[in-house]
């Protein structure tokens, strides 16, 4: 059986199985170490909050697939976040739709600020995305005047969206942004895999230069890269708004390096040009899962959490390793049986 899963799946599924795995042991691990831990109240926090991160890392993975990296999704999360809940409190009849757009295109103008520094003007991405996580802090400073956005003055549709269910199974409840989460990875991850678009994104991060040779215009495939990352990190920010309601402009800070956590956890090349957004989703579901059950764990203290969080992430990501090599080195030694014994076959029937 172990034998046929080797056969059939790309090195890619072997990566997201080791990952699923890793999951598996760390949910084993906490179940071991904290009292009531595996019930329906953990499956929905965690479903409800990787709603957020899982479409951030999605428009983080876009940008490393092209050997960039955004720092500034963070900041594009929070001025999204207080400016839909600012235009809310302001017109509370505005259609749900309207207000997912707006927080879409402001995400989306920040992103191709980033893109047209980084594709055009031909500036290193971490440099640009240092600058623009402090730019677009400070715009939200500015806009904020001072002030924050409450839940008293937002719509009653907003404050349930968190808790609405698309299904539930007794106290375990699927969460209608956590549905919509998933069904943006998909999208993206079937986008990736089966348009001509998206497999220019691999091609673009696997080798620059034979991409430009293969007629690919790799500025405007960067470029993009940078439009959708800023775009799912408005729509990040949306979803913010929904569980948190109250906004202020520490807003969505720190999670530049969650999503990037996220990413690399996921499998995605750091170097661009492998991975998939599955990986990713497990990624943030891993960052997710352990942050929260280490607020649960009495053996560590509120001042050590972020210690042990990266840690724990350090130990995820070296399993993984360890287990992606083992499947690699299981799948390379039967294709070279299976090689062996055709060579033989061939020479017997010779």
């Amino acid at each position: 059986m172990a034998a046929a899963v080797l056969d059939r799946f790309s090195p890619q599924a072997l990566r997201v199985l080791a990952l699923f795995v890793v999951l598996v042991l760390i949910v084993l691990f906490f179940g071991s170490q904290i009292d009531n831990y595996y019930s329906a109240r953990l499956f929905n926090r965690v479903s409800t909050s990787v709603a957020i991160m899982a479409i951030l890392a999605t428009g983080q993975a876009l940008v490393v697939l092209t050997r960039n990296i955004d720092l500034s999704v963070g900041s594009i999360v929070g001025f999204t976040a207080f400016a839909v809940g600012d235009v809310l409190s302001t017109y509370p009849g505005l259609h749900p739709l309207l207000a997912v757009a707006l927080a879409v295109a402001i995400g989306a103008g920040f992103g191709a600020f980033n893109g047209v520094l980084v594709a055009y003007a031909r500036i290193p991405a971490i440099i640009v995305t240092l600058g623009t996580l402090a730019l677009f802090r400070s715009l939200l400073v500015e806009y904020s005047d001072a002030k924050s956005i409450i839940t008293a003055n937002l719509p009653e549709w907003i404050l349930q969206l968190p808790r609405a269910n698309i299904v539930s199974f007794g106290d375990l409840d699927i969460r209608i942004t956590f549905f919509a989460a998933v069904i943006v990875v998909i999208t993206v991850h079937l986008a990736l895999t089966w348009l001509r678009t998206g497999r220019k994104f691999y091609a673009v991060g696997s080798n620059p230069e034979a991409a430009v040779m293969a007629g690919i215009n790799s500025t405007r495939i960067v470029f993009l890269a940078f439009v959708l990352c800023g775009a799912f990190a408005g729509l990040a920010g949306f979803f913010f708004l929904a569980r948190f309601g109250n906004i202020t402009v520490v807003a969505g800070l720190g999670f530049e390096l969650k999503s990037v956590a996220a990413v690399v956890v996921g499998g995605i090349n750091i170097f661009g040009g492998s991975g998939t957004v599955l990986g990713a989703l497990l990624g943030a579901i891993l960052v997710d899962l352990i942050d929260t059950s280490l607020v649960r764990w009495p053996l560590v203290s509120e001042f050590w959490r972020e210690a042990v969080l990266g840690f724990l992430i350090l130990g995820a990501v070296a399993i993984d390793a360890v287990l992606m090599r083992r499947l690699l080195a299981l799948r390379h030694a039967r294709m070279k049986d299976r090689r062996d014994k055709s060579v033989a076959q061939d020479g017997a029937t010779a």
